[in-house]
């Protein structure tokens, strides 16, 4: 990078202070998966964590969060950006886009470099090599929204059943509270309930500790439906100061028989909103029971562009082929 930049030259600037990273992405409207906790998270186990800005000038015109796992030999290493590169309002996308490409390709180097911003379906990305992923990591079809609207028009969005059962639901003996973190282990209790009801795996209870340390209440806030002292359902979130972004939750049987999903999502939307944020993500839509209680919650879908490979080199083809062993990698990719 040059010592001296003219004005209009663009540069990259690597950040490894958590404080200024913070409040530059935050400043950018990043989502809260591109927070320096969030990082620290997935840097506990097989990835490390780049953090990089980039300036036209002297002004931050975009940031991303480069994650970097290590690959076998001889595709050494993947970079996946989760939720960006962000883009401050006006930037050049691909201007900032290929900064963030050229920066990874010179210092991290690897097979290829997988962007997951979330910009609208149909986005084109002219950076050379651009391409749609081999795979993705989170789902591009989505629900998000809009928290600038009034709960009333929120609620009109929604079906009449889920309206009825937030109010029913309400009625019960049920507090819907935010969690401290002394309850969080009862929350995980919930979780591994859910776990073997419905047969997925999950992350050892540290894992999900990390995430609420690194990140914070204010970054990760979980909200629970508690009868007496215990949860009967949860729903845990991670939030940058305009997006809000589900992560986990569930609900015992209990809680299930008590409806308590739909007065849970509902006080989350809420909070969400009387903290100023703009936006809540459901994260993510499949044909499953779950992505139909989703969508119950509003009149619309939000289609991402999805993942966007730039490969590196040669190995990108050998990464696109390597099965099996391609295959284990991104399992563990996707149980972020």
């Amino acid at each position: 990078m040059p010592s001296s930049p003219t004005a209009s030259a663009t540069t990259v600037e690597e950040v490894t202070d958590r404080a200024v990273w913070d409040s530059q992405v935050l400043a950018l409207g990043a989502h809260p998966l591109q927070l320096w906790g969030w990082g620290e998270v997935k840097s506990a186990g097989s990835w490390s964590a780049r953090r990089v800005l980039v300036r036209q000038g002297a002004e931050v015109v975009g940031a991303a969060q480069v994650l970097v796992r290590a690959l076998p030999w001889p595709l050494q290493r993947l970079s996946y950006v989760p939720r960006g590169p962000v883009l401050a309002q006006g930037a050049d996308r691909d201007q900032v886009s290929s900064a963030v490409v050229t920066w990874t390709r010179t210092h991290v180097g690897g097979a290829a470099i997988t962007l997951e911003p979330q910009w609208p379906a149909g986005t084109v990305l002219d950076v050379p090599g651009a391409r749609p992923a081999a795979q993705r990591v989170l789902v591009p079809d989505t629900l998000v929204l809009d928290l600038t609207r009034t709960q009333d028009e929120l609620q009109s969005a929604m079906s009449k059943t889920t309206r009825k059962q937030i109010r029913r639901s309400a009625r019960t003996d049920l507090v819907y509270r935010e969690v401290t973190d002394a309850e969080l282990p009862a929350c995980l209790d919930v979780y591994h309930e859910v776990a073997d009801r419905a047969g997925f795996a999950l992350h050892p209870d540290e894992y999900y500790l990390r995430v609420r340390a690194e990140l914070g209440p204010e970054h990760s806030p979980v909200i629970a439906a508690f009868d007496g002292d215990r949860p009967v359902a949860f729903l845990w979130l991670a939030a940058s100061d305009r997006t809000a972004f589900e992560l986990y939750g569930g609900a015992t049987e209990a809680g299930q028989e008590l409806h308590a999903n739909f007065s849970l999502k509902w006080t989350a939307i809420c909070a969400m909103q009387e903290r100023g944020l703009a936006e809540y993500d459901m994260n993510g839509l499949l044909n499953d029971g779950i992505s139909t209680f989703k969508r119950s919650f509003a009149d619309h879908e939000d289609h991402l562009v999805g993942a966007i490979d730039i490969p590196f080199g040669a190995t990108y083809r050998l990464w696109t082929l390597a099965a099996p062993a391609a295959k284990r990698v991104l399992r563990a990719l996707q149980r972020r």
